[in-house]
């Protein structure tokens, strides 16, 4: 093949592969979504196909069976619990039947003199501007959270339909998986010892970034809005999955949740109610975020945890919600890559 014709081959080549990307961008939160289950499932689809090894569709069949009991069928039920939540939030909101201004006036009256006087040497208003700033704010924050999660109980059929083609996707990438990255490792233009060494770190950040986030946020969430629960505060499922959001973030998640709301109750003459909060937000939500994700994500992936906080928070303002599993794993290949690349031109002699 000539040079020119060589160039168009790639041009080509290019072309084809962009225009194929385009048209799977709509359905890129399945494809992501079913390559990352895939990834995360595989070892347990291996188990089981070893169990029937004359047909893995069979055991393909079975493990996304599993996954649907355990994963997404759990999800479901949780978030019609949370729109449930949500909506009636909202019509409180709406109806003004929750008045922050109410709630948030006991606490502004136990504040001591002192932090109720004017600050005039610091240019700060006084405490009832900032209640009504802090009031507004929080209002709005509710309302939009609210009516987001209202928009995405409307939306059951997209979400739905895009479950089932995440789920059919997934059905192929466990049983052709190995035949895919065989195909993809094929055409890296690598060197055979670098193909593997990127494709065995990708497979390890990928289940580690994955166990080490969710799993952490599903605890702290699932802990919290039991503590929420326990001490009588509204909508605790709400404020379940909401500290399970913020979660993804390491180190600071969980407490921009409990740890005001433990404040309040403590201004507010709630004592026991805040001190135990604050009591088992301190010593066991905190335990979860400060020794399962270090021991999941840090020691398996060979990063710290502040580039783990920093990329994830990368990750969630560039890709949205996807990029709390693609900013850590980009940040892990990246320091992968700069190891390889050290070790091949500076090589550790014995």
């Amino acid at each position: 093949m000539s040079t020119l014709e060589h160039r168009a081959f790639l041009v080509l080549l290019s072309g084809v592969t962009l225009a194929f990307g385009w048209i799977l961008l709509p359905f890129f939160g399945a494809l992501f979504w079913a390559s990352i289950i895939a990834i995360v499932f595989d070892p347990l689809y291996r188990h089981i196909l070893t169990k029937m090894p004359r047909r893995p569709s069979l055991a393909c069949a079975v493990m996304v069976t599993l996954i649907l009991v355990i994963v997404i069928f759990p999800i479901v039920i949780i978030g019609l619990s949370l729109v449930r939540e949500a909506s009636d939030l909202y019509a409180a909101i709406q109806s003004g039947q929750l008045d922050f201004d109410r709630i948030f006036q006991p606490a502004f009256d136990a504040l001591p003199s002192w932090a109720t006087g004017p600050t005039s040497r610091t240019g700060l208003t006084d405490v009832a501007a900032v209640r009504e700033k802090i009031v507004k704010n929080l209002t709005s924050a509710l309302q939009y959270v609210a009516t987001q999660t209202v928009s995405i109980g409307q939306g059951t059929f997209a979400i739905f339909a895009d479950v089932g083609v995440m789920l059919y996707l997934l059905f192929f990438l466990l049983r052709d998986g190995e035949d895919l990255v065989n195909r993809v490792s094929n055409v890296t233009p690598l060197h055979p010892a670098q193909r593997a060494a990127l494709f065995t770190k990708f497979t390890l950040v990928v289940r580690a970034t994955v166990k080490g986030q969710i799993l952490v946020a599903i605890l702290q969430g699932m802990l919290g809005g039991f503590a929420f629960w326990i001490l009588g505060i509204h909508s605790p499922i709400l404020w379940a999955v909401l500290m399970a959001a913020l979660s993804l973030l390491p180190a600071i998640g969980a407490a921009l949740v409990w740890f005001p709301v433990a404040i309040y109750l403590l201004i507010t003459g709630a004592i026991w109610q805040g001190f135990l909060l604050m009591a088992f937000g301190i010593v066991i939500i905190s335990l979860v975020d400060n020794i399962l994700r270090p021991l999941m994500i840090g020691q398996a992936t060979e990063i710290p945890d502040y580039v783990v906080l920093i990329s994830a928070l990368g990750g969630i303002a560039t890709f949205g919600i996807h990029g709390f599993i693609i900013g850590p794993v980009v940040a892990a290949m990246f320091i992968g890559i700069w190891d390889i690349y050290a070790s091949e031109a500076h090589p550790i002699v014995p």
